[in-house]
């Protein structure tokens, strides 16, 4: 049965730290295991902050980097390397510094790919390279999901009482988004919810309203919505835990 654990640091520093240190430790106990790890990305400050955070932990070193698999939650559908794009963020923050597997970072479809403007084809398209990395399945078997939360509650690209929010499936492309840019792709809930863990991460007053609606089981948001199969943490800092 899947368990939701609530963990309160004081700071957002304090909250990238710890993240980095969980997210390492999964990953090493995964290969422990298997041989290799799939870890979901998300964007966002916070996220960021983690991954800068992983690299100066000599834990880190203990990772087999060729043998982990990287993904996204979501993305902003505009060009290759634009600054706004997570993929960019998380490469600049990390990835670019370590012994990747080329063919094993898996970034969303970028405005300017294959399938140019067309988001619902870029979006099939991850949905067909998760399968085909799932070995039957519709998603690899996701060791760790990590999320962040929207002052709106949301989380990847899946608004509150948006249209979208309720895709089906691996991968759905998304318009409209209240937040700017209005095209994004995002993993949609079925997805998101096949990990192992999912790990909600949040700092900072502005998100603490919305926090405490999602622990409170409000279904409008999507936030509230996401469990993994085996454990949901919901890491936070004491501002964003203010008004549980």
């Amino acid at each position: 049965m899947s368990e939701t654990v609530v963990v309160v640091v004081p700071d957002a520093d304090v909250l990238a730290s710890s993240v980095a240190a969980r997210l390492v430790t999964t990953i090493i106990d995964a290969q422990a295991v298997r041989g290799h790890a799939h870890v979901v990305l998300t964007g966002g400050r916070v996220a960021a902050k983690v991954l800068r955070a992983v690299q100066e932990l000599p834990a880190s070193g203990a990772i087999d980097w060729a043998r982990v698999d990287l993904w996204w939650g979501d993305e902003r559908f505009l060009p290759a390397g634009d600054a706004d794009r997570n993929e960019t963020q998380a490469r600049e923050a990390l990835l670019d510094a370590l012994p990747l597997d080329p063919a094993r970072v898996h970034a969303m479809p970028a405005s300017d790919g294959p399938d140019g403007d067309d988001a619902e084809a870029a979006a099939v398209r991850y949905a067909e390279a998760l399968t085909a990395a799932a070995g039957g399945g519709t998603v690899p078997a996701f060791d760790v999901l990590m999320l962040g939360v929207g002052e709106d509650g949301h989380v990847a690209s899946l608004f509150p009482e948006h249209p979208d929010a309720t895709g089906t499936g691996a991968a759905i492309a998304v318009h409209n988004s209240p937040k700017p840019p209005p095209t994004r792709i995002s993993l949609t809930l079925e997805a998101i919810r096949s990990a192992a863990e999912v790990w909600l991460v949040a700092a900072g007053p502005d998100k603490a309203v919305a926090v405490a609606a999602a622990l409170g089981g409000d279904q409008a948001l999507p936030a509230a919505r996401v469990a993994g199969t085996s454990r949901t943490l919901w890491l936070l800092d004491t501002a964003a835990a203010g008004k549980r």
